[in-house]
């Protein structure tokens, strides 16, 4: 992906989706020449078209700032762990509980099969919030990659002033071919570069 900041065109971004037997494992991983880096991981298995989280962590870098956070979902004793920058949390552990990376891939499965629940379930580092996300039609993205009828997904967020909207492509395994997330006064887009993977 193409990864831009506040409009400008900072750096390249990638996810990469890949798995060991039903241990699956998705990557999102950004830079932006030398001022910032951030990663992503999601573990997780699948049954049924349903995602179990296992764990998740993020680590980013700004110029000498750096912040990790991480998440362990733990079913068999019904709690969720957190730790964020060396702050410790632990909540209970609800059934279907996302991260805010395979929520994505969720979403994805659904539209591929029953279509969009009414709402999901993601952990954060303080809580499970309760999410929407909502269809808006469909638009035809361009990116460097091709040109691509998209099915328009918006995810609410609970304050004021954020929003993020995904641009799934059916084509492409309903892929996100473009991403644009605002939060107040900063923004972030995606849009795709190169693919490798399953196609129709």
């Amino acid at each position: 992906y193409q990864f831009s900041y506040n409009g400008k065109n900072l750096g390249s971004a990638t996810r990469t989706l890949s798995k060991t037997g039903n241990a699956w494992k998705y990557v999102f991983a950004a830079k932006a020449g030398m001022i910032a880096s951030a990663t992503e991981t999601s573990n997780f298995t699948l049954n049924n078209s349903q995602i179990q989280s296992s764990n998740f962590s993020r680590s980013s870098k700004i110029l000498v700032h750096n912040n990790t956070m991480s998440i362990k979902f733990n079913p068999s004793s019904k709690s969720i762990n957190t730790e964020k920058d060396k702050e410790k949390r632990s909540f209970a552990w609800k059934s279907g509980v996302l991260d805010e990376l395979n929520a994505e891939l969720q979403l994805r499965e659904d539209l591929k099969t029953t279509g969009l629940k009414s709402n999901y379930l993601i952990s954060d580092a303080k809580a499970i919030d309760t999410r929407q996300f909502v269809k808006a039609g469909n638009e035809k993205v361009k990116t460097n990659f091709g040109t691509f009828d998209t099915i328009k997904v918006i995810m609410k967020h609970h304050k004021p002033g954020r929003e993020t909207i995904f641009w799934l492509a059916p084509k492409l395994d309903y892929l996100p071919v473009k991403v644009s997330h605002e939060d107040k006064k900063s923004s972030y887009g995606l849009l795709l570069t190169e693919y490798k993977g399953p196609s129709k």
